[in-house]
């Protein structure tokens, strides 16, 4: 019985590292891509002051949050937070 324990800690636990990564599988806080942006473009708190950020793609551009508890907000008028990172 603790052998199967065991295994299933040993087996669940990359798992559940690997669900704190971004929607899309992407890890990156902005320092090394072209993303514009150093701000969150919903509560303009620093990207990665909260931690790794939310990475989203909405209809071919690339949006990040600086956490998930963003995205409610950008859903409900995403078209102007596109617009920031495209104008930026």
């Amino acid at each position: 019985m603790k052998s199967k324990l065991l295994l299933t800690i040993l087996f669940a636990l990359p798992l559940a590292f690997a669900s704190c990564s971004k929607k899309d599988g992407t890890a990156n806080n902005g320092a090394s891509d072209d993303y514009p942006l150093k701000d969150c473009v919903v509560s303009g708190e620093p990207l990665g002051s909260m931690g790794e950020p939310y990475v989203l793609e909405h209809e071919g551009t690339t949006v990040k949050f600086c956490c998930k508890n963003c995205l409610p907000k950008f859903n409900k008028d995403p078209d102007s937070y596109v617009a920031k990172v495209k104008g930026s």
